[in-house]
């Protein structure tokens, strides 16, 4: 675990959901204040959360401990806490599960992901562990790059 510290919640279930659009932690910090700040603006409810499709059915495990982890140009690369899960109604009428998220970003051992769509399971004992403050260096590289340097063991798990 060079690098890293003890994974959170290991024992526990997680969500694993691609990050689209972004193409580094920052740009998804910065994305998420934006939101925020407009819904505060319009009168809505500023937390952050994720709408998808499908409600997670083993959503009493999430919400046990539970955090949503980010894939970043293909690493899981940051987490968020999972607060809770909230119906929303989209304009089609259509029930949809609003995964409400801590606004704390953790950044995480870079771990690489195969492309997927909708969001996965993922286990307490595949979660990546988070960076501790020393690593946070090697996290600032380019995502090319930091995946090269970990498909050949320089940096690691």
């Amino acid at each position: 675990m060079d690098g890293a510290t003890k994974k959170p919640g290991t024992g526990g279930l997680h969500m694993v959901k691609l990050c689209v659009g972004t193409d580094t932690v920052e740009e998804l910090a910065d994305w998420r204040e934006e939101v925020r700040v407009k819904r505060l603006a319009a009168g809505l409810d500023p937390r952050i959360h994720h709408v998808t499709r499908m409600w997670p059915r083993r959503a009493d495990e999430l919400l046990d401990g539970g955090s949503l982890y980010w894939v970043v140009r293909g690493l899981i690369l940051v987490r968020q806490k999972i607060d809770a899960l909230e119906e929303a109604i989209g304009e089609d009428g259509i029930r949809r599960c609003a995964i409400v998220l801590s606004p704390d970003l953790i950044r995480t051992e870079p771990r690489p992901r195969r492309p997927f769509q909708g969001w996965r399971y993922l286990a307490g004992a595949d979660v990546p562990p988070d960076l501790n403050p020393r690593a946070e260096a090697e996290s600032e590289l380019p995502a090319e790059m930091r995946m090269a340097l970990l498909q050949l063991g320089i940096i690691g798990r």
